[in-house]
C-alpha cells in the first residue's frame, strides 16, 4: 500500500499518518505472516525506539482500518497479514512450522454444510489447520 493510500483510509478516520504506522504496516506487508514480535524486530531497524506496545496498538488499529488481519498459527501471538488480498486457509506445520497457504475453496463443502446446518458462517481467514508438511510426514519425531 502506498503512503498516499494509507494517509487517505487514516484522514477518512481523523487520523493521521505517522512513520510507525507506516513502518509497520510496510512491516507486515514485507514479511508475510509476521508476529507482533517479529514485526517489532524488522521495525526497529529502521527506528530503534519503538517499542512492542506501539507495535500491538498499530496492529490492532490497521486490523480496524481493513487493512491487516491476523489468525493463530500457534499458541503463542496472532499472526498478522495483509488484507485485502486473496483469502487462503494456512497449513501449519508442527514440525518445522513452515506455513502454506491454500484455495479456501478447498474448505467449501464444510463451509455450506455449516452454513446449512447450523446458519453458522466461517471467516475462511481465520482458518489454520495443523499437521505435517510433506518434508517432514514421516519423519522420526522425537
Amino acid at each position: 500500500m502506498s503512503d498516499t493510500s494509507l494517509a487517505e483510509v487514516l484522514r477518512a478516520r481523523g487520523l493521521r499518518l505517522t512513520a510507525q504506522r507506516q513502518l509497520v504496516l510496510e512491516a507486515v506487508y514485507d514479511l508475510g505472516h509476521a508476529t507482533p514480535e517479529q514485526v517489532h524486530n524488522a521495525v526497529r531497524e529502521t527506528a530503534a525506539g519503538v517499542n512492542i506496545t506501539t507495535i500491538y496498538r498499530t496492529l490492532e488499529l490497521l486490523e480496524d482500518l481493513g487493512l491487516v488481519t491476523h489468525t493463530h498459527l500457534s499458541h503463542g501471538s496472532p499472526t498478522y497479514h495483509a488484507a485485502g488480498g486473496h483469502q487462503h486457509v494456512h497449513l501449519v506445520c508442527r514440525s518445522c512450522g513452515e506455513v502454506q497457504e491454500i484455495d479456501p475453496s478447498v474448505l467449501q463443502p464444510l463451509v455450506d454444510q455449516l452454513a446449512a446446518e447450523r446458519g453458522f458462517r466461517v471467516d475462511v481467514g481465520h482458518v489454520a489447520l495443523f499437521g505435517d508438511c510433506g518434508g517432514c510426514e514421516g519423519q522420526d519425531q522425537a
